[in-house]
């Protein structure tokens, strides 16, 4: 059946498909994003995990010694005084995070990998939650790494209410051209 004669159920769900495939290479673009975000978030769990029953004061020592870095450096001091207050709840604690922060990223590039709608959306509403503290991160300490991670999320976010925009416009055009069908048909035109 051609979609001009198909119902209108059918011609609302043709509009709305054809409206995301043109969007598809993107969506799926970010979806790859939100895919790796999670990947990393796991692997980091999992990390977390293997420091469980160990003196994180030391580890902590063993990686300042390794990246060459002065142990005199307040910065290094700070970072010391913290591994020496972690315990195992607090890594138990922060892996459980870290993973589900990696499924909340799945199920999202599971929606945008098959263009729905409320994928788009959430992408939308978590990508600009993070605006502001990725803004506040580049003022403190401004490098490449902030400014890489607030263009790409700017970018995302941008793009995602491109695609909500395209496919709602698409939308409304569909139900104009429905109306003036009907309003063709009780007067006898079409």
């Amino acid at each position: 059946m051609s979609i001009a004669q198909s119902s209108p159920p059918q011609r609302a769900e043709e509009t709305a498909l054809h409206a995301h495939k043109t969007h598809l290479a993107g969506l799926r673009a970010v979806a790859l994003l939100e895919m790796t975000k999670g990947v990393l978030a796991v692997v980091a769990g999992f990390a977390l995990f293997t420091l469980l029953h160990k003196d994180i004061g030391d580890v902590a020592e063993k990686v300042i010694e390794s990246l060459h870095l002065n142990p005199a450096h307040r910065f290094v001091q700070a970072f010391l005084n913290a591994a020496d207050r972690v315990s195992d709840k607090k890594i138990v604690a922060v892996a459980c995070v870290g993973f589900t922060y990696a499924l909340i990223r799945f199920i999202e590039a599971y929606g945008l990998w098959h263009a729905r709608a409320w994928a788009e959306w959430f992408a939308i509403i978590s990508g600009s939650a993070y605006l502001p503290l990725e803004i506040i991160g580049l003022i403190r300490h401004p490098n490449a790494m902030h400014w890489t991670v607030l263009i790409v999320n700017v970018l995302v976010v941008l793009y995602m209410i491109y695609v909500r925009w395209d496919v709602i416009r698409h939308d409304d055009d569909r139900v104009t051209k429905q109306s003036q069908g009907r309003y063709d048909l009780t007067a006898g035109k079409k």
